[in-house]
């Protein structure tokens, strides 16, 4: 008889938990407070305009790639179109000045060779790193729990010609290895291609995903790509349900048997997994009985991503000639709430996807980062009126700067959708509204952290909460790495199957 498996959360680590958990033989169920499938991996729908909340760019859209032969278990990727221009960012100072962020190395060398030649010795640094890791492929078989002597000894063969590179890069962040450059431009540049705080090492992987043609869109979006995820866990014989928050993980004598539901329903079972958010899983469903000093250490002192305020806009126009994300430095920033100011704003430019506006119409998306949950939460909580007003004045400000710097917009602006910190709790529950849980930088380095929670027996925890870094790839990876560790404690071969 298969074991029962509860899985809290349906969102792309829930959804690649169960896929694999159901590709070896475990009756499994899930359970999501939204309505619908991916958590963070979500789009919405406003006045024939999709609202897209997530991917800007998925590792693993090559063939070649390690990542795409994973993806392939979940989604049929011959299935999906997916699209990657020549300029991946073109950033813009008052002056009208342009930095063209080229996803081939070669063409974003000689661009920043040209527009900001005294930094020369910097993106010569950055692109000699690019370079020297155009061959090193990712481990991803396998999770660390799980490795033989032999499995350690290729991973070290694999990794020790880029030792020295993996921690250099990995021990400065973006923003500060962007400090070092003496144009404001190529400075702003480096700072906004991701967030300042993750490590420079990123940004490096970054250009060389792009010029591999690995960090593709998926055209259709994220919920597209979401729901062939649920499509793939159904019919591998999965059970879902929507509407149907967890309360609480029912444990007895030191093990977890089931959930409790809001609606008050117990559901039991023989193993439990949290894909759900990390603080939540462990201090409301499990009331904080099963932590060490080291949990406690990471959501008391480690850094997060930081929430975003999102502001889209249906625009009646087309956008010809224009990268598909956008940005402009500001003489006077943006104030976004008490303790946030933005001195550039980013424009996702849906020139590249038909499928999410009317036809002759574009989406332009904003995304406007925030520590500030609090602020958002308590304004929607305790004053609606304000809350409005607020989202309101960062919209007009945002049309003003588009108009300014692109022309065309506030005339024909017929959707906006403002969405908030408080917006992403209310659908993902994400503490603090985070947008990809740990910032991977210097403090967290490639360390990762235990599936398992000390005193526990029979539960496990999946996603960007335990797999620092975030990001649909890690979400994947960590649903499999889980599925990996049950088998193994039940002694079964692990198995896959794909499209």
């Amino acid at each position: 008889m298969s074991k029962k498996v509860i899985i809290i959360g349906g969102g792309v680590a829930g959804l690649s938990t169960g896929c694999y958990l159901r590709m070896n033989g475990y009756d499994t169920e899930i359970h999501e407070m939204h309505t619908l499938p991916g958590g963070l991996c979500t789009a919405w729908k406003r006045q024939g305009y999709t609202v897209d909340g997530c991917i800007h760019w998925l590792v693993g859209t090559s063939p070649d790639d390690p990542y795409y032969r994973l993806w392939n278990e979940l989604v049929d990727m011959k299935g999906i179109h997916f699209v990657q221009g020549e300029v991946f960012y073109r950033l813009e100072d008052p002056t009208g000045r342009q930095i063209n962020v080229f996803t081939d190395i070669d063409r974003f060398e000689k661009e920043l060779l040209e527009k900001a030649p005294q930094d020369k010795k910097v993106t010569k640094e950055f692109v000699r790193a690019a370079r020297a890791l155009l061959g090193f492929e990712m481990p991803v078989d396998k999770p660390s729990e799980l490795y033989s002597v032999l499995d350690m000894g290729k991973l070290m063969m694999q990794y020790l010609p880029h030792a020295r590179l993996f921690r250099k890069w990995m021990n400065i962040t973006g923003g500060q290895f962007a400090a070092r450059c003496k144009d404001p431009l190529l400075r702003r540049m480096f700072e906004t291609m991701f967030f300042p705080e993750m490590s420079a090492l990123f940004l490096v992987f970054m250009l060389v995903w792009m010029h591999k043609k690995s960090a593709g869109y998926p055209v259709g979006g994220s919920l597209d790509f979401a729901r062939r995820m649920e499509k793939r866990y159904i019919e591998l014989g999965g059970t879902i349900h929507y509407a149907s928050k967890v309360a609480h993980v029912i444990v007895e004598k030191g093990a977890a048997v089931g959930v409790m539901l809001e609606s008050g329903e117990d559901r039991s079972a023989d193993i439990v997994i949290s894909a759900a958010d990390g603080h939540c899983t462990i201090y409301e469903m499990l009331g904080g009985r099963f932590v060490d000093e080291k949990i406690e250490a990471y959501y008391r002192e480690y850094p997060i991503f930081p929430s975003w305020v999102q502001v889209s806009l249906g625009v009646a126009r087309i956008f010809e000639g224009y990268p598909g994300m956008v940005g402009y430095m500001l003489e006077e920033p943006i104030l976004i709430d008490e303790s946030t100011k933005s001195r550039s704003i980013h424009a996702r430019i849906f020139n590249f996807d038909p499928t999410m506006s009317p036809p002759g119409k574009t989406i332009v998306t904003c995304l406007l980062p925030t520590a500030n949950y609090e602020y958002w939460q308590k304004l929607r909580e305790h004053d609606p009126e304000d809350y409005k007003a607020q989202k309101k004045r960062i919209t007009d400000a945002v049309i003003d700067v588009l108009e300014r710097k692109i022309g065309g917009i506030g005339n024909c602006v017929e959707m906006v959708d403002v969405s908030t910190p408080a917006t992403v709790a209310r659908y993902t529950n994400n503490w603090k509204g985070s947008l990809e849980g740990w910032v991977l930088g210097p403090k967290m380095g490639l360390r990762r952290m235990s599936k398992t929670l000390p005193g526990l027996e029979n539960f496990y925890m999946a996603g960007q909460w335990v797999e620092p870094g975030g990001g649909l790839p890690t979400a994947l990876i960590s649903g499999r790495n889980v599925a990996q560790l049950i088998c193994r404690k039940d002694k079964r071969k692990f198995t896959t199957e794909s499209y």
